[in-house]
């Protein structure tokens, strides 16, 4: 067997795996993609369904930092495709893209299925063989791929084989975790796989809940510790959820894993200082009812008002107190949405059981790549670009090893 006649496997059909799979095909390989799901990339579909947000356009030392725990080898992988190269990448596909305002990058078609159909393309001219319909079960005692389809039971031999089978997030769209086990009866170190970009659990009154449940917080922060986070949110019925919990849900989830519920502080007007909002409420008139001064002198929605007596029971009279509550609204979070309603998954594959090509040290000729790997990182592009990049590194990984065989 040589490299250019070499058959590489690759299993799932996400980003992950389909970017190992352009450029082994583009290096003359020949591979194949399992995917147990009838059609590859579901849950990039599904995430593009309000606009696919590929990447993000911030400086990359500080895109990097975004992502926990710190890895040399998924930085490296990004510093080597990173977010310009993605768009790159994508204009070469025919899909041009934007920043938005938030810094984030999508494609001008806005869609994700645009952009799959164009790639799904590429890869069908440069002989890429597509298997849907098929799980992958492990290894027989040969070392063959062990497959499981609709015609049963089956082997694929491989001189090579990529592992981007996601994480556990979304299950019914591709990556239901039940490669955790096959790898585990390896001697494979993993992580257990946790929600992250999840919703968090709160215990409303069943009065705030059938006044307020799916209603939005806008233009809030959120604080815990040291961190904040502009954005908004979205009162659930047994918790809340949005974009400032996600990009705090990995210190959210680890002070509930300590200590077993997690305060937050939720800053209702972070446009204003405590000092003005203090003078807006003293200068309200004596005769208007606190839900007018609420709503006029404090500028909060009937939502953020509701929270504001939710948390509190009891409002401050005194004008510089109630801005100060205004300003940090305690909220505690007694618990985690299930892994099955997150956005993305953490934990996963331990680094340290990967060399430097992504491939298990345990296991030669197998690469990893993509959310089955141990890290995690919020919302904002940043959760497709290392899928991406790691899927390109563990097919240059892939070329390395059977070169030097």
């Amino acid at each position: 067997m040589t490299k250019a006649n070499a058959h590489v496997a690759v299993i799932g059909g996400g980003p992950a795996g389909l970017s190992a799979a352009e450029i082994l095909a583009e290096a003359g390989l020949r591979v194949t993609v399992i995917e147990r799901m009838p059609s590859p990339a579901r849950k990039l579909l599904i995430a593009g369904r309000g606009g696919l947000n590929l990447t993000h356009s911030e400086p990359l030392e500080r895109f990097l930092a975004r992502y926990a725990p710190p890895e040399r080898r998924l930085d490296a992988a990004i510093r080597e495709f990173p977010p310009l190269a993605l768009r790159e990448w994508c204009e070469g596909l025919g899909q041009p893209t934007f920043v938005g305002s938030s810094g984030r990058v999508f494609p001008q078609a806005f869609k994700a299925s645009p952009l799959l159909r164009a790639w799904l393309a590429r890869l069908d001219r440069l002989g890429v063989a597509l298997r849907t319909r098929t799980r992958w079960t492990g290894w027989d005692a040969d070392g063959a791929l062990a497959l499981a389809g609709e015609g049963g039971r089956d082997i694929l031999h491989a001189d090579a084989t990529v592992l981007a089978l996601g994480g556990a997030s979304w299950p019914r769209l591709g990556s239901d975790g039940a490669w955790v086990p096959v790898l585990a009866a390896e001697g494979v170190s993993v992580s257990p796989l946790r929600p992250a970009n999840a919703g968090f659990t709160a215990e409303w009154s069943p009065v705030f809940v059938e006044r307020f449940a799916g209603a939005p917080l806008k233009r809030i922060a959120l604080r815990l510790g040291d961190e904040q986070v502009r954005g908004e949110a979205v009162i659930t019925r047994d918790g809340v959820e949005g974009g400032v919990v996600y990009a705090l849900s990995r210190p959210i989830r680890e002070a509930i894993e300590a200590q077993g519920a997690a305060v937050v502080q939720l800053d209702l007007r972070p446009d204003l200082d405590e000092a003005a909002l203090t003078r807006r409420l003293a200068a309200a008139r004596p005769k208007e009812s606190r839900a007018t001064v609420l709503r006029k002198a404090a500028g909060l929605s009937p939502p953020a008002a509701g929270l504001l007596r939710e948390a509190t029971r009891e409002l401050p009279v005194e004008a510089g107190a109630l801005a100060a509550l205004i300003k940090a609204v305690p909220l505690r979070l007694t618990g985690l949405r299930p892994i099955e309603r997150a956005i993305s998954s953490a934990g996963g594959v331990a680094f340290a059981d990967l060399d430097d090509r992504f491939m298990l040290r345990s296991r030669p000729g197998t690469f990893l790549a993509g959310e089955m790997l141990d890290w995690e990182a919020p919302t904002g592009g940043y959760l497709l670009q290392a899928s991406f990049a790691s899927g390109r590194a563990a097919a240059a990984g892939v070329l390395d090893w059977l070169g030097g065989r």
